[in-house]
């Protein structure tokens, strides 16, 4: 039986990755270096060990900007896009909004860290609204 992966990329699609399964411990973070990083207040994150993770585009990996002294946030060094983190520790942390297909199940978090992060306004509430 084949493992499960998932497919995903940059905004102008020169970064590209395959990521198999596992997937460990899906979770939001609403830290600032999150929050920077992505622009977002809050971001969810895809661990996958790092020998799982094969990246399949013409940019080949992404570039780097060390952002602690344990991890360095990655990007597409083309349109900016934030791809995830590369971890000193052999794991890879993925965005889960640069993925082709964010609706399976196993990819909801089930944690959120630095969750005083978010501004008093913010609403768990998800709100619908057509933009058509």
């Amino acid at each position: 039986m084949t493992a499960k992966s998932y497919q995903g990329g940059c905004l102008c699609g020169w970064i590209r990755f395959r990521a198999t399964a596992p997937v460990e411990n899906p979770h939001a973070c609403s830290c600032k270096n999150c929050q920077r990083h992505t622009g977002a207040l809050s971001a969810v994150w895809l661990e996958f060990p790092r020998d799982r993770v094969e990246w399949t585009g013409p940019g080949g990996e992404p570039a780097v900007y060390r952002s602690s002294d344990f991890s360095s946030r990655a990007f597409c060094a083309r349109c900016g896009s934030s791809i995830g983190a590369i971890d000193d520790a052999p794991m890879i942390a993925l965005l889960l909004g640069g993925l082709d297909d964010c609706q399976p199940p196993e990819l909801a978090p089930s944690a959120h860290a630095f969750a005083d992060g978010k501004p008093t306004w913010w609403r768990e509430a998800v709100v619908h609204q057509a933009w058509d």
